[in-house]
């Protein structure tokens, strides 16, 4: 099977189960229920073959899984697992900025066979397709409408599993670069630098969230120069500072992670922006892990502090731009939960209820630091359930593997051969 193949199998798979509704999980435990082998693998194995086989580094060749596949998803084996590539992939560079009528029709095609079987839209499809009607309006340069499509990408990353929209941020990240490619006035040069830094920053967030850790680092690197050759000094702050607060989950060392805030807040020079509280929280949250409950209340009373200052359109902002009450609260309920402070209880409850409805990530991390306070509160069965629980109807982030191991290393040492404790772990060690 060729390389594109593999990708292709990976990129059905994974369709066929989100078009369905059911997470990694779930189509794991249906798979392993219609095995028929007495010797099958437990389930948390198989949510590591299903991860594996979605992210095309294995491809389903055993023919004990392969009918099981088919029959989950109720379509015939020859047909879910064969081996052509599909007409609806093409590399970016296939199709030519002066591709004529016949180029045209055949991006149409390759993009209703991308269609078709669910696949990703390949970057310059869609756009060859639209350039006929584009040509005719004089292929006219909305830097408001990027900006919409940023601020979307921004509101919706909160509201939806992660790694949702690589496919579709590689793809306007592309699209942007070869948009400056092109002379342009220095104000719209200035635009499109904000756009490809914001752009790059969410995809260094995703490309994180699924583990690609290499990925997100060379994205994190263009959009801070992106952000810095813009020119715009809030979005410098922002990007500084969000990096850092993935830094922190993905367990970078302190010096880095400080490093970034130090920057950050220079950058700021006191000025309310929405990368200023970030700086403060982070450096709190790290300094709550590693047991510096002075530095941790002292950057939480900055915070504070910043917080009353921020000015309404970011303290209003319901996106990963913004910084809201809910985001405040969900930091004191962090930080007071792990030094220990009554005040984490409540600061849990109330960021649950400031959340809107149908926010995913943020939510499912605060039911893990409930866990966190459940376990100090020496209830350990009710933390390690309600850990699992949310492992269990979430792909595991960054942010919800960095609790998890903090709650492993917290159990007593009695507790860690509790069922629970082993399905915590293992959901946690999955990759």
């Amino acid at each position: 099977m060729t390389t594109e193949q593999r990708r292709m199998q990976a990129v059905r798979l994974r369709a066929e189960r989100e078009k369905r509704g059911w997470g990694q999980r779930t189509l794991a435990r249906l798979l392993r229920d219609t095995v028929e082998d007495q010797q099958k693998p437990e389930l948390p194995s198989f949510v590591t073959y299903v991860k594996r086989w979605e992210a095309g580094k294995a491809v389903v060749s055993d023919p004990r899984y392969r009918a099981p596949y088919a029959a989950v998803f109720g379509i015939k084996e020859d047909e879910l697992f064969k081996e052509e590539t599909s007409p609806g992939t093409v590399d970016a560079d296939v199709i030519p900025e002066d591709a004529g009528d016949d180029m045209r029709r055949r991006a149409a095609l390759q993009l209703l066979a991308a269609l078709g079987a669910g696949a990703a839209i390949p970057p310059a499809v869609l756009e060859t397709a639209l350039a006929g009607i584009e040509d005719a309006l004089g292929n006219p340069l909305d830097l408001d409408e990027w900006e919409r499509t940023v601020r979307e990408y921004a509101y919706l990353i909160n509201r939806t599993p992660v790694g949702t929209y690589l496919g579709d941020l590689t793809a306007d990240v592309i699209t942007i670069g070869r948009l400056l490619d092109q002379e342009r006035s220095e104000a719209v040069r200035a635009g499109l630098l904000r756009i490809s830094a914001g752009l790059s920053a969410l995809l260094a967030i995703e490309l994180g969230d699924v583990g690609n850790r290499r990925g997100a680092r060379l994205a994190w690197g263009t959009a801070r120069r992106a952000a810095d050759a813009s020119g715009d000094q809030g979005l410098r702050v922002w990007v500084r500072a969000r990096e850092a607060e993935e830094a922190l989950w993905t367990g970078a060392p302190p010096a880095d992670i400080l490093a970034l805030t130090a920057e950050a807040a220079a950058i700021a020079d006191g000025k309310p922006c929405s990368g200023l509280p970030r700086v403060h929280a982070t450096r709190a949250c790290l300094a709550a892990e590693n047991g510096d409950r002075t530095t941790a209340h002292r950057e939480m009373a900055a915070l504070g502090d910043v917080f009353e200052h921020l000015p309404d359109t970011v303290t209003s902002d319901p996106s990963t731009f913004g910084w809201g009450p809910s985001r405040l609260r969900w930091n004191e309920a962090y930080v007071y939960t792990l030094t220990g402070d009554e005040r984490g209880k409540a600061a849990v409850d109330e960021a649950i209820a400031l959340y809107p409805p149908g926010t995913l990530g943020p939510v499912a991390n605060l039911h893990m630091i409930r866990a966190m306070g459940l376990l100090q509160d020496r209830e350990i069965d009710a933390a390690l359930d309600a850990s699992v629980t949310t492992l269990q109807r979430l792909p595991i982030s960054p942010a919800r593997r960095h609790m998890s191991n903090q709650i492993l290393r917290a159990l007593p040492d009695k507790a860690h051969e509790l069922p629970a404790a082993r399905e915590l772990r293992a959901l946690t060690t999955a990759v």
